[in-house]
């Protein structure tokens, strides 16, 4: 299990592993052994790593976790148990008992429903993101009254970042220590709780066809699974792929038969280690089917199978060539075509693989690649680049300018289709399904970088494409001012129609981790647009002015439904979900400098929520 407390391994410098040794074992001194080992990255504002005045919000558990079996693990090598112990209690603090949750009451199991869920990442086959009234019945006019109505506690977590799904009156939902949860709609009681092998951060779908109806998700270990969605017992369970760094973080994406799984992988990180052989894994989707859990067809982004290419005077181990190009997104489904969408993110080896960076176009039965757009050549990245290059960073040294949300589909008042996608460079393109991915226009709206421009998700409401920017202050190698924010263009033309700057409530406070930037994916109903931001605000603007018309603070502690207290922090990957009157979104997302939370919130208007 892939203890990844955080998701980039910024203390992975080679001279930090010799320093690491020199701490005598006699007499330990876990202040000394933070100062050697850990301090160089977390006692200053290094933009891939918790600062250390997080550890206590993190707790001795998981912070003990990361060491014992996560990425920090080799930075404590030479130390006993015993001592690792006593380091993760001296940076956590104390970790508190969690909780039990808490149980609906006896006689009111869930029940299949024949009506459809809403689910998925994108909200829609075409990964709109758009919630119609029907389904979202929330006005405009309801927003301003929007009121806290529960709270749910991911026990022990640092992050929450699997975007709720719902089903027959429950939202179901993930979390990192591997729990699924089906939590009442109405009072946050859990009917049932699963609990998968490694984290689930991904988005759930449920198959209403089939008896009984089958939840379906993947987990960071690279797991597929199908439960019952009704009591939550295990159907089937299998590996999407055999690479041992391989790992689900984009949501799967279903449609009739199959499961549409994407693959991404940790080995970006791996790569840091001098010694590993980089690298082999290469990003793609794989289609399983729902009734058996076979796997019916396997669609690299890289067709070609990496070859070993040699080493260097730096490098211990012999690195390979082509890899990379993660698919860290949902796909997008095109029933018209028959084909499905996803972006892939950097190549792993020099030279860039020309799929990288790239929106690619799969045909939906048997996975052949159909067509690409590669929006940035030479773009070959990993970890080992980031903490001084050698070893294993490409020739080509990044800039690592992923295409980290779904591509949309929309279909424009001629009946025309545009492909929709954004990049973490700011930059969103208008793509030609029927001429093989053409480019029709492109807008920069951010200055983009690494942690920058677009990264999880835009949503789209027929006329209007809203782009979150994240922009994040952290030092960037891309130049330009940072524009934080949410525009809006015209799905057709790509003009700009109003831009809503991110609010900087940041300067108001000591907040070491925090940042106005919107990295994670906006949703779109009704004539509004909710969008959550690293500084832990949730926000709804108006869909045609963007209009600022309610905005709560996250960041902040919660009294749960079970009665343990729960703390939001950053929302920073998945989006806000709008269903029968509520609006659910997860805070809390512990990496890359952000602020850890573990808490799932519920919203209705006053009527409902009361108060």
């Amino acid at each position: 299990m892939f203890a990844m407390i955080w998701l980039a391994s910024c203390e992975l410098h080679e001279q930090a592993l010799l320093d690491s040794v020199t701490i005598a074992t006699e007499g330990f001194s876990p202040q000394a052994a933070y100062e050697a080992r850990c301090a160089r990255c977390h006692s200053q504002a290094h933009p891939k790593a918790p600062h250390e005045v997080l550890f206590e919000l993190i707790g001795s558990n998981a912070v003990h976790d990361s060491l014992k079996s996560g990425l920090m693990r080799e930075y404590v090598e030479g130390l006993d148990d015993g001592q690792i112990r006593s380091l993760a209690d001296h940076l956590g603090r104390s970790s508190k008992a969690s909780v039990p949750v808490l149980a609906c009451p006896a006689g009111s199991a869930m029940k299949a429903s024949a009506q459809q869920p809403l689910q998925g990442f994108g909200l829609t086959l075409e990964s709109t993101r758009y919630v119609s009234p029907d389904v979202g019945e929330l006005t405009t006019e309801q927003v301003s009254r929007l009121r806290l109505k529960w709270a749910f506690a991911y026990s022990g977590a640092t992050r929450a970042r699997s975007q709720p799904s719902y089903y027959a009156g429950s939202i179901l939902v993930g979390s990192q220590d591997g729990s699924v949860y089906a939590l009442d709609l109405g009072t946050g009681c859990a009917h049932w709780t699963f609990k998968a092998s490694a984290e689930v951060r991904n988005a759930i779908s449920v198959a209403t066809e089939l008896d009984p109806p089958r939840a379906l998700f993947g987990d960071i270990a690279g797991n597929v699974y199908a439960i019952d969605a009704t009591n939550g017992h295990l159907i089937w369970k299998v590996r999407a792929d055999d690479h041992p760094a391989t790992t689900i973080t984009g949501s799967p994406r279903l449609y009739k038969d199959l499961l549409y799984v994407p693959l991404s992988s940790t080995e970006w990180a791996s790569a840091a280690d001098p010694s590993y052989p980089c690298c082999t894994f290469r990003g793609g989707v794989v289609a399983v089917d729902i009734y058996t859990g076979s796997i019916r067809w396997t669609s690299y982004a890289i067709p070609e199978t990496p070859r070993p290419s040699g080493g260097d005077g730096e490098s211990r181990g012999t690195r390979f060539h082509p890899a990379g190009a993660p698919v860290w997104n949902s796909p997008t489904i095109d029933e018209q075509r028959g084909l499905l969408y996803v972006g892939t993110g950097e190549a792993y080896t020099s030279p860039a693989a020309e799929t990288s960076d790239a929106i690619v176009a799969m045909d939906l039965s048997t996975g052949e690649l159909a067509w690409h757009f590669q929006a940035l050549a030479g773009d070959a990245w990993n970890m080992a680049c980031y903490i001084g290059g050698g070893g294993n960073c490409p020739e080509e040294n990044g800039p690592d300018l992923d295409f980290g949300a779904s591509p949309i589909l929309v279909t424009l008042s001629g009946g025309r289709g545009l492909l929709l996608a954004g990049q973490k460079s700011g930059m969103v393109y208008a793509l030609d399904p029927d001429r093989a991915g053409a480019l029709v226009w492109q807008r920069k709206v951010g200055r983009g970088g690494f942690f920058g421009g677009v990264h999880w998700g835009m949503a789209a409401d027929g006329t209007r494409l809203f782009a979150p920017i994240a922009d994040t202050g952290v030092s960037d190698r891309l130049a330009g001012v940072a524009v934080p924010g949410l525009s809006a263009l015209d799905t057709a033309s790509g003009n700009l129609l109003w831009f809503a700057p991110a609010p900087d409530v940041c300067a108001e406070a000591d907040k070491p981790a925090c940042d106005p930037g919107i990295s994670a994916a906006v949703t779109a109903t009704s004539g509004v647009v909710f969008a959550g931001a690293f500084d832990g605000h949730l926000r709804a603007h108006d869909a045609g002015t963007g209009e600022l018309i309610w905005d709560y603070d996250t960041n902040r502690s919660f009294q749960t439904v079970s009665g343990e207290l729960a703390h939001g922090g950053s929302i920073a990957a998945d989006g806000p979900v709008v269903v029968r009157g509520h609006v659910l979104v997860n805070s809390g997302y512990l990496s890359s400098g952000r602020m850890g939370g573990n808490v799932l919130l519920v919203f209705a208007p006053s009527e409902i929520a009361g108060g």
